[in-house]
């Protein structure tokens, strides 16, 4: 395998979440003593599966996703895209992007999977989106934009330290950092997170942080009051 690619990082297993939809925990080292986790979720439809915010996998870990299917479609719906090219390389899987791209993500596009659809931000500085999983109570997934911040293995102890100075660790955050970035000068978010509010789901999972289980909307609510 070319030389390229990123190497692989610390990460834990495949977890299931839903019916057909995994994640799993990697990392990647954002600063020197600083590691920080962040996911992968893994969706099927037939045998064919899609990766959002790629995370490469050791061997084992590799191994076990192709038990689940053939990886066909790679998406990246914010900045997590530092592992697509391998996965594209490795399986020839289609590439999805919010800016280019053989997929183009747009809100009217056709997923490469059922029952579900896309939410896109209207007002950042650079463009964003999610996946709204339509089934089991519904399943929103984020890049950077909203994170479900708890205590991960892959943690270094001064990353936890770090990240709860920065203001993460709170339930579906509004990521301090993306926010200060994708925020036009002058401008606000507010109507874009109003409007991923408003969406039907209970289950939330980010690309950093963990998986928020229930009621989704109503954390987001508070984040946007307490944020914005």
């Amino acid at each position: 395998m070319p030389n390229q690619f990123a190497q692989v990082e610390p990460h834990g297993d495949l977890e299931q979440i839903i019916d057909d939809v995994w994640s799993v925990t990697g990392s990647v080292a954002f600063k020197p003593l600083v590691r920080l986790p962040r996911n992968m979720v893994v969706l099927r439809h037939n045998d064919e599966l899609t990766l959002i915010n790629s995370v490469r996998l050791d061997a084992v870990g590799e191994a076990a996703l192709d038990t689940l299917g053939k990886v066909r479609h790679v998406m990246k719906i914010g900045f997590h895209g530092m592992d697509d090219a391998y996965y594209v390389d490795r399986y020839g899987a289609k590439q999805w992007s919010t800016d280019e791209g053989a997929g183009l993500i747009r809100e009217e596009c056709a997923l490469p999977f059922p029952q579900a659809r896309v939410f896109m931000f209207k007002d950042t500085v650079i463009p964003e989106a999610a996946i709204l999983i339509e089934r089991e109570g519904g399943l929103l997934i984020t890049c950077d934009s909203v994170q479900h911040w708890v205590p991960k293995k892959v943690m270094s102890p001064l990353a936890k330290v770090m990240t709860r100075i920065i203001g993460f660790q709170k339930p579906a955050q509004i990521g301090p950092p993306w926010r200060k970035k994708q925020t036009p000068v002058g401008g606000s978010l507010r109507a874009d997170f109003e409007r991923l509010s408003e969406l039907p789901f209970q289950r939330l999972i980010g690309g950093h942080g963990g998986l928020l289980e229930r009621n989704g909307p109503g954390l987001l609510k508070d984040s946007i009051s307490r944020e914005l």
